[in-house]
């Protein structure tokens, strides 16, 4: 599948993409709100921008994905690779990334107000700047992380 493929099935209504396979496929800026992308291979992929409120990203692998700017409100990213990714300046308010891998991400400037952060590897993760008001970070692997000028309540 590619991204023209994608974008014509969730404008005709399909929201369903789970363990589709999407490497290096470009959907910047795409409106993809509520999309189901559980276990889908995202590896590479430039999704800058994109609207991903309330997504299912469950088990997804996003490892070098760039995913800056990227408004993920509420999404379940449960278990997801994201090792490497670009999440500068991403809006992740409420998301669940519990046990998922962001080891090595881009997280500066992210929001990630009350996100559930609960044993997530977030080693040398950079945080500077971020906010993390409301957030648990209980088994969380911050080991290396870069939290200069973070905001944790």
């Amino acid at each position: 599948m590619n991204a023209q493929e994608i974008l014509q099935k969730y404008a005709d209504g399909e929201r369903d993409f789970s363990r589709v396979t999407l490497v290096h496929v470009c959907l910047c800026n795409a409106n993809l709100v509520g999309v189901h992308l559980d276990g889908a291979d995202l590896i590479l992929a430039n999704l800058k921008g994109a609207a991903l409120t309330e997504a299912h990203l469950e088990q997804a692998k996003l490892n070098q994905s760039n995913l800056a700017d990227a408004k993920m409100i509420r999404a379940c990213l449960i278990g997801a690779q994201m090792i490497d990714a670009d999440l500068s300046g991403a809006d992740l308010r409420g998301a669940d990334l519990r046990e998922a891998n962001l080891s090595g991400a881009k997280l500066g400037g992210a929001d990630l107000r009350n996100t559930r952060l609960e044993g997530t590897d977030l080693t040398g993760a950079d945080l500077r700047g971020a906010d993390l008001t409301g957030v648990n970070l209980q088994e969380t692997d911050l080991l290396g992380a870069d939290l200069t000028g973070a905001y944790i309540n």
